[in-house]
C-alpha cells in the first residue's frame, strides 16, 4: 500500500513524499513506516503507542477514527493511506495563497497535497476539524 507523507514530516521520511509498505492493517503499515523511518515515530505516536491526536489518519479517503475496527483495519496493496497533521487558525496569508492554499465558501480551507489530491477543511457536527476530498 502507499501512504503519503505530509510536507512537515517529510524530512523524517528520508524527504519522500510517500511510502510503499506491505501490511495487513492501518497499524502494520504505520509499524512498517516507523520502522523504516524510526524518526517518524515520536511525531506520530504518544510516549504510549497511540497515535497522537493532532495526526489524522485517511484510508482511501476515509477517516480512520470513525471506522469500525478503527487501526485494526484490513488493507490491500492498493489502498492508500493519508496522514494529515491537524491545522489551526484562519484565513491564508498572502504567503500561504502563494503556496497553494486557497479560500473555499464558507470560509473553508484547500490545499493541493503532495499527491495531486485537494483536501478541505472544515468543521463535522462535533466540532472537531477533518479533511475531505474535493473533487
Amino acid at each position: 500500500m502507499t501512504i503519503y507523507i505530509p510536507t512537515p514530516l517529510r524530512p523524517f521520511a528520508a524527504g519522500k513524499d510517500a511510502v510503499e509498505v506491505e501490511a495487513a492493517t492501518v497499524a502494520g503499515a504505520l509499524d512498517e513506516l516507523t520502522q523504516a523511518h524510526p524518526d517518524l515515530r515520536k511525531h506520530l505516536f504518544t510516549g504510549e503507542g497511540k497515535v497522537r491526536a493532532f495526526v489524522n489518519l485517511y484510508l482511501n479517503d476515509e477517516d480512520v477514527r470513525y471506522l469500525p475496527a478503527k487501526e485494526a483495519t484490513a488493507v490491500s496493496p492498493d489502498d492508500t493511506l493519508s496522514i494529515i497533521p491537524s491545522i489551526a487558525g484562519g484565513g491564508p496569508a498572502p504567503e500561504a495563497r502563494a503556496a497553494g492554499l486557497q479560500r473555499c465558501p464558507g470560509g473553508m480551507i484547500a490545499s493541493a497535497i503532495s499527491n495531486g489530491a485537494t483536501f478541505r477543511r472544515d468543521r463535522s457536527r462535533s466540532g472537531i476539524a477533518r479533511a475531505s476530498r474535493l473533487f
